[in-house]
């Protein structure tokens, strides 16, 4: 994990050596001085000598503007370190679940993967930023106090020493019972972030249907359970104070015991007690710095595991070696295809799929809730790969394709359209990056949007909120087909579409697709006979099977599903007349 998690270190790995470097010498030069303390009592104020003094004082002072300059720099270093790491790291995780297909990404919640691009990455940050900084200064501290104390005076500086051993029991059982429970926290928090995000995202079903308590309720019962857990880890990790200062005083009684009998005895003078004090409080701090930095550690441990988690997802879908790199046709086949979410063949959702559509033709897909409609086409751009069996497009095998090329050959309205915050002009520059006004113009009228956008205060430049939520659904529909078309398709996929806009419209689009696009391949699925009776050809779904296909007149005669679809739908329209 740590080997996995350094690899977004790249180009700031020169501060994160310098600040460490500069750490070091910050650390050398508060250890010396109490020794030049020390030094300056016992040989300039208790001898009278001035010269000595000042010649002292003066190295005093360069020493403490040295420890000063050198604890900025490593500041410096290390948080231009630390904050450049998080910027990887977000760069990394993001890029990667651009890669995943959609089997990834149903491993991951959206709320989830939001935490760990965010909370997840700011405590990792903030420990790298401890440990290229605090962690480093705190052992050189104790070592180099250790040292100096020691040379002080020996006996003494055993004393301390003892009470290693008791602060490294305390902290290592606060680490072992503190890491399941932060772990346990992070991931109440994916199910916090779940609710918010739920409940944004649907505020105005959730006031329609005055539901407003229920959804506090359900927030507030997540919300306790973190504040539960938070506070059971914080109780755990709080032992860790009291056991830092017992060890702390104890150690300052002990050794102000014995070093006062040994002034009174005349074997330490009182620079050296004041040295000494020093160079004990700089070794008790340096081990409750160690402390507070391992209560760190088990905190991101259970950040960088989820981040781990993330970067090592292995992608199901790559691409082969030496990919194809254009598609012939959309011509489009299913050869003995078993299709399950899981991949489980005993979880089946399509079985037994056999179809040949010919490059430009026009298909309909209808079917009950359920039959697996949309989980057919998905296999066609690949979004997830088949089971069993193949697909091919333009006579090769999806999986040879490089799936770029594949995908920008397949354009795909899905069920729910989604518009992104900016201008129409914008959004429908997805499609085509590099299409002009005149090509957004044409597809906007062969997708009957034009007139609606013309009605807009800034027409093209209108500026769309995020999700679309300042437009209609059926105007949402209409720029969503408008900018698959933008892609120039060799396949054209309408998954259920056009349900949000009326039957004049709906009809107004499929003439257009057959004027002016008659060489894609269209397949539409609806709900509605009358979007897809003018097909070439009209496949009947059932229970993951195709239960038959056929023109409209050749279904009507002689499919049981399509006859009481059809004149549920007939009844349905004279009743509404």
């Amino acid at each position: 994990m740590i080997k996995l998690l350094s690899r977004s270190i790249r180009e700031y790995r020169t501060p994160s050596l310098l600040a460490p470097l500069f750490v070091t010498l910050e650390v050398i030069m508060e250890v010396l001085l109490p020794f030049l303390m020390a030094d300056l009592i016992d040989n300039g104020v208790n001898k009278n000598d001035m010269e000595y003094i000042l010649r002292t004082g003066l190295m005093l002072a360069g020493v403490a503007f040295s420890a000063l300059l050198f604890g900025i720099l490593s500041g410096r270093f290390a948080a231009k370190a630390s904050a450049g790491f998080a910027k990887n790291l977000r760069h990394d995780m993001f890029y990667k679940i651009q890669q995943y297909s959609f089997s990834n990404i149903d491993k991951f919640s959206s709320s989830s993967l939001v935490t760990r691009l965010t909370t997840d990455i700011t405590n990792v940050q903030n420990s790298y930023q401890m440990i290229i900084r605090i962690a480093v200064r705190a052992p050189f501290m104790m070592i180099f106090a250790m040292i100096m104390s020691f040379n002080v005076n020996a006996q003494l500086s055993w004393v301390f020493v003892a009470f290693i051993p008791v602060i490294a029991l305390g902290l290592g059982l606060v680490i072992r019972f503190a890491h399941p429970v932060f772990s346990r926290v992070f991931k109440t928090y994916d199910k916090l972030n779940n609710v918010v995000q739920e409940n944004l995202h649907g505020i105005r079903v959730v006031k329609s249907f005055v539901r407003e308590d229920h959804e506090v309720e359900k927030f507030s019962k997540i919300s306790d359970v973190i504040y539960k857990d938070f506070s059971k880890a914080e109780k755990i990790v709080a032992f860790n104070m009291p056991i830092m200062q017992v060890c702390i005083y104890a150690c300052i009684l002990i050794i102000s015991w014995f070093s006062s009998q040994n002034i009174v005895f005349g074997s330490m003078t009182t620079g050296q007690l004041i040295s000494m004090m020093t160079y004990v409080f700089q070794i008790l701090m340096s081990l409750m710095f160690i402390s507070m930095i391992m209560v760190m550690v088990v905190l991101s441990k259970a950040s960088a595991e989820r981040i781990a988690e993330v970067l090592n997802e292995e992608l199901d879908l790559t691409n082969g070696e030496e990919p194809l790199t254009s598609v012939k046709n959309g011509e489009i086949t299913f050869e003995n295809v078993n299709f399950s979410y899981s991949g489980k063949k005993d979880k089946l959702c399509l079985k037994d799929i056999n179809l040949k559509i010919r490059s430009g033709e026009t298909v309909g897909i209808i079917g009950g809730t359920g039959s697996s409609k949309s989980s057919l086409v998905q296999l066609i751009p690949r979004l997830y790969d088949v089971t069993e069996g193949r697909v091919t497009v333009g006579g090769e095998d999806v999986r040879r394709y490089d799936i770029e090329t594949l995908r920008d050959s397949v354009a795909m309205v899905l069920q729910k359209n989604v518009l992104f915050s900016g201008t129409i002009k914008e959004n429908l520059r997805w499609g085509d990056p590099s299409a002009t006004d005149e090509d957004i113009q044409r597809v906007c009228r062969l997708a009957q949007a034009e007139d609606f956008i013309l009605r807009m205060p800034q027409k093209y430049d209108t500026y769309i909120e995020q999700g679309g939520t300042n437009v209609s659904g059926g105007q949402r529909q209409r720029l969503c087909i408008a900018r698959a078309l933008l892609k120039k398709p060799e396949i054209l996929i309408l998954d259920d579409s056009t349900s949000a806009v009326d039957t004049k419209t709906d009809r107004l689009i499929r003439k257009a697709f057959l004027e002016e696009i008659p060489d894609t391949t269209k397949i539409i699925i609806a709900q509605r006979i009358s979007s897809v009776q003018d097909a070439d050809k009209i496949i009947i779904m059932d229970k993951g099977r195709i239960n038959a296909v056929g023109t409209h007149e050749e279904l009507l005669r002689s499919n049981k599903i399509y006859q009481e679809v059809y004149y549920s739908q007939q009844k349905g329209s004279e009743e509404n007349a």
